[in-house]
């Protein structure tokens, strides 16, 4: 049986997400980041201050390995664990100075990666593929 449409379409969504992360890769070399430290960056960011489960639920890790991320940008002074002022017993985590550049910073360069990536395709086509995807995404 010959592969549908619906199929090539799958394996395109596939090599383009690939594509992309080895993009994504290459733009964090510079800030000897990870994909998971970067996104970690923008999650925190996000927010004022993050229980480390809610940053695993934003990142859909185990919390376990929310805490090895952590751990990884408070060794190099992206993050901080400060006390939740509504819970005594409980932590939050927050960007410090340096990690509100780093993440402006990393946020700007895959912005213009992406820009780059996409250039090619005309932007009302590139507004359709967004719809499109959106609509895939949240099904």
């Amino acid at each position: 049986m010959p592969p549908s449409p619906d199929d090539d379409l799958g394996e395109l969504i596939v090599r383009a997400a690939r594509s992309l992360r080895g993009r994504w890769r290459e733009v964090l070399e510079p800030w000897d980041l990870s994909p998971h430290q970067a996104r970690a960056l923008g999650v925190v960011g996000r927010a004022e201050g993050l229980r480390l489960s809610a940053l695993a639920e934003g990142l859909r890790i185990a919390p376990r390995s929310a805490t090895e991320v952590v751990d990884g940008l408070a060794g190099r002074g992206l993050v901080e664990r400060v006390p939740d002022p509504t819970d005594r017993r409980a932590v939050l985590v927050q960007l410090t100075d340096e990690g509100r550049r780093v993440q402006a910073e990393v946020s700007a360069a895959r912005a213009a990666d992406a820009r780059a990536a996409l250039g090619r395709i005309p932007a009302d086509e590139r507004a359709e593929l967004a719809r499109l995807l959106r609509r895939f995404v949240d099904g």
